[in-house]
C-alpha cells in the first residue's frame, strides 16, 4: 500500500487532492487529508467574516465525497519526519505515511511586539476571523478599530468593517510611507483616496511599541481602542518551522524543482510553508497544487515525473467594500468596479470547482 497523507485542505491541499480524483489512481493508493475543520475555508475572505459582511457559510466548501479518500479533523500535534508519522493533540491516533504533502498554510507573525498575542484580533484562520467579526459586531456606536499592517489583508479589512460599521472610528497604522507598498503607485494613491474619503484615518511610519488591552501604542503615543486587528506579516506554521529541513530567511522549506524536500524527497510542501520567488497567495498556492498533483501521479504509477513548468500568476486583486477595488491584471494596474467585479469571478469558480 502506497499511503498518501495532506496535511490542511487550503488552497494548495484541495488542489492536490482535486486533481488526483479527476484520474484513475492504482488501487493500492490510500489517500488521508488532515484538516482542522470539516470544511475547506477560502482564505482570501476571512476579512468579510471579520467585518460581519458575509455569511459564514458562503467563505467555507465541503469537501469532496469520495470513497477513495480518509478524512481526519483534529489538530496536528507533531509531523516527526524521521519516523514518518503525524500525531495529534488530544489523541493517540498515530497516522503513518510513504508520501507526505504540507500544506498547513502560515500564521500571525508579532515580530517580538509586547502584548500582540494577548490582545490582539487576527484573520489568519477561520476561528481567529469568526472571534473577530464578533468582537467588532458586539462594538457600540462610534467604537475605535485600530487595524495594525497595510498590506492587503489590513486594506481589506479595514475598507469592509468600514463598509459594514459606518459608525465606527477606524485608525490604520501603516509601517511604511504608503499604503500596499508592495503595488504599483496609481494603486496606492487610489487607495490611499478611498481611505480619506471613507473617513479610515491612515498613520504612516507606524512603529508599534507594545499593545495593552485596551489601547496600542505606536511611536511613543498611546491610542486609547476597543479592537486591536494585527495583519503586519504572517510566517510558516509552527510546525513546519520546527522540522529539520534546511530553510530560507523566513523559514519556509527549501525544495528542489518537483517540491519534494532534498533531504526526504517523499515529502512535498505547497503554499505558505514552501519557498518561493513569489509572495503567499491563494492563486500560487493553487498553480503549486496542480504541479505537485502532476509530480505525484506520476510517483504512484512507478513513474519518473516530468519537470514543472514555470510558474505564471495571473495578477492580484483587492476589494474596497463590496463595489470597488484595484488589482494588477496582466501586468496593468487598474482600479474601480472592474477589478472589484473580477474578485467576485474568481471567488465564484473558486466555489464552483
Amino acid at each position: 500500500m502506497k499511503r498518501l497523507v495532506i496535511l490542511g485542505g487550503g488552497y494548495g491541499g484541495i488542489k492536490i487532492l482535486l486533481s488526483l480524483l479527476d484520474h484513475q489512481l492504482p488501487e493500492d493508493v490510500h489517500i488521508t487529508l488532515v484538516d482542522r475543520n470539516p470544511y475547506h475555508s477560502l482564505k482570501t475572505e476571512f476579512f468579510t467574516i471579520a467585518a460581519g459582511t458575509v455569511a459564514e457559510r458562503d467563505v467555507r466548501l465541503d469537501f469532496p465525497d469520495d470513497n477513495r479518500i480518509n478524512y481526519v479533523y483534529k489538530e496536528i500535534n507533531k509531523i516527526d519526519s524521521e519516523n514518518q508519522k503525524i500525531t495529534f493533540e488530544n489523541s493517540t491516533e498515530v497516522i503513518s505515511y510513504d508520501y507526505l504533502v504540507i500544506g498547513l498554510g502560515c500564521e500571525d507573525n508579532y515580530h517580538g511586539v509586547e502584548g500582540v498575542e494577548e490582545f490582539t484580533e487576527s484573520v489568519q484562520t477561520f476561528a481567529k476571523a469568526r472571534h473577530t467579526g464578533l468582537a467588532v459586531g458586539n462594538l457600540k456606536a462610534y467604537g475605535k478599530v485600530s487595524i495594525v499592517g497595510a498590506g492587503l489583508s489590513g486594506i481589506e479589512v479595514a475598507s469592509e468593517i468600514r463598509e459594514s460599521r459606518p459608525d465606527l472610528n477606524i485608525r490604520l497604522l501603516d509601517r511604511g510611507a504608503s499604503v500596499l507598498k508592495a503595488f504599483d503607485s496609481k494603486i496606492q494613491d487610489y487607495v490611499a483616496e478611498w481611505f480619506i474619503a471613507n473617513d479610515v484615518d491612515v498613520l504612516h511610519h507606524a512603529n508599534v511599541e507594545y499593545v495593552e488591552k485596551d489601547g496600542v501604542c505606536n511611536n511613543g503615543v498611546c491610542y486609547v481602542n476597543d479592537v486591536t486587528i494585527w495583519t503586519a506579516g504572517v510566517q510558516p506554521h509552527h510546525l513546519v518551522r520546527e522540522l529539520p529541513f534546511t530553510k530560507d530567511r523566513q523559514e519556509k522549506i527549501v525544495l528542489n524543482d518537483y517540491y519534494q524536500v532534498p533531504e526526504s524527497p517523499n515529502v512535498y510542501v505547497v503554499g505558505d510553508c514552501a519557498s518561493s520567488e513569489f509572495s503567499p497567495s491563494g492563486q500560487l498556492a493553487g498553480q503549486q497544487g496542480e504541479q505537485i498533483a502532476e509530480v505525484l501521479l506520476a510517483v504512484l504509477q512507478d513513474k519518473k515525473p516530468k519537470k514543472p513548468k514555470e510558474i505564471k500568476l495571473k495578477g492580484t486583486l483587492g476589494s474596497l467594500g463590496k463595489s470597488d477595488g484595484f488589482g494588477n491584471m496582466m501586468q496593468m494596474p487598474i482600479t474601480g468596479l472592474v477589478p472589484r467585479i473580477a474578485k467576485s469571478g474568481v471567488l465564484w469558480l473558486n466555489k464552483r470547482h
